[in-house]
């Protein structure tokens, strides 16, 4: 994608109970990013937060490029995986509304270019190591010097804001029907777009296959 085109949408890979916390209190969830699995990102982090004496500094991933099978095997492996797919400039008008809130695209970066570069404070809680650049990441992040501590921020959001919601193509066929039916049941929910990804077993795909030509 070129740098210059302006993504529209921000897609959210997690789970059923993550997707159902959402829709049922309005709220998305900011967390600490010293689980996260890639250790050098984590650092970073830690680092950020040491430097800039922060209490608390909390953080949300998104993603701007299209569905890929990397996404879902990586960020929502296993039947109860979803993607959020949310317009982007709603979004983020819900979120920018909490002081504290920063947000923009990471940039990726391999050794030699970071080392010809060097960082700035600022910049260490968006940057990553080159090999993750086919995540095309973008990075919510909370950060505040209170002394109260927090181990998580929920930030209220329209969910107008949702433009659709993939359930996991691991997910089986026969248990789609009745998850859309319990998402769509839930509050101010019944007119969401919901489905199941086809991404690994599409049937218009195989048609190209079967109606191969000599």
């Amino acid at each position: 994608m070129s740098s210059l085109i302006r993504p529209k949408y921000l897609r959210r890979y997690t789970d059923l109970p993550s997707l159902l916390h959402l829709l049922s209190t309005k709220n998305l969830t900011l967390l600490d990013p010293k689980t996260w699995d890639d250790q050098n990102d984590s650092y970073f982090m830690s680092l950020y937060k040491t430097q800039l004496s922060l209490n608390s500094l909390l953080a949300l991933c998104f993603s701007q490029a299209p569905e890929t099978y990397h996404h879902w095997r990586v960020f929502s492996n296993g039947p109860s995986g979803v993607c959020i797919v949310f317009d982007k400039d709603s979004l983020l008008s819900s979120l920018n509304k909490q002081i504290g809130i920063t947000s923009r695209p990471v940039e990726y970066f391999t050794l030699k270019k970071a080392e010809e570069k060097g960082f700035v404070k600022s910049e260490l809680p968006f940057v990553k190591r080159y090999g993750f650049e086919p995540e095309k990441e973008f990075r919510v992040v909370y950060s505040s010097k209170d002394l109260d501590t927090k181990a998580y921020l929920n930030i209220n959001i329209n969910l107008s804001s949702i433009r659709s919601i993939s359930l996991s193509p691991w997910m089986h066929k026969s248990l789609s029907s009745s998850t859309i039916k319990a998402i769509r049941s839930i509050n101010d929910c019944s007119k969401l777009r919901v489905s199941r990804s086809t991404l690994i077993s599409n049937d218009q795909w195989k048609t190209f296959g079967i109606n191969a030509r000599d």
